[in-house]
């Protein structure tokens, strides 16, 4: 019996506004680059134009300052439309959405209960130890 592939078109990936903030806020609290550089353009800082400023964003994700005080908490209902900031942006998220969707629609994700999930950090973030997950096929006769 040869399964029917399920194909998600560009505008049904497009639509999918929950798992593009579910994403956001795990990028949020477990960015793919956990610390970066830029090269300051401008004459801001006393060091003039050409310094190197160098940010966290494993640690502004978690600043209490800028997301109150269920910073630490998995919430994807506070991401919102906003501005592009990368060219490439909106093709990865449609990448990780169709990625996430297809699994979704087939399998059901469990993490493996005390399988430690600990966050590593390197030039990009990786579970130190992977992520063990148990996949469920979906019986197609609900869905």
């Amino acid at each position: 019996m040869v399964e029917e592939e399920l194909v998600f078109q560009p505008e049904e990936v497009k639509r999918m506004e929950y798992l593009h903030a579910a994403l956001s806020e795990a990028l949020r609290l477990y960015p793919s680059v956990p610390v970066d550089h830029k090269v300051v353009e401008d004459e801001v800082f006393r060091e003039g134009k050409g310094a190197k400023v160098i940010y966290a964003m494993y640690a502004m994700g978690r600043m209490e300052s800028i997301w109150g005080e269920e910073c630490r908490e998995y919430k994807p209902e506070r991401f919102h439309g906003g501005p592009r900031l990368c060219l490439g942006k909106d093709f990865a998220y449609y990448q990780m959405k169709f990625a996430a969707a297809s699994i979704l629609h087939r399998y059901r994700v469990d993490v493996v209960e005390g399988h430690p999930a600990a966050p590593k950090m390197a030039l990009t973030m990786y579970m130190k130890y992977g992520l063990k997950v148990r996949l469920t096929k979906r019986n197609k006769s609900k869905l």
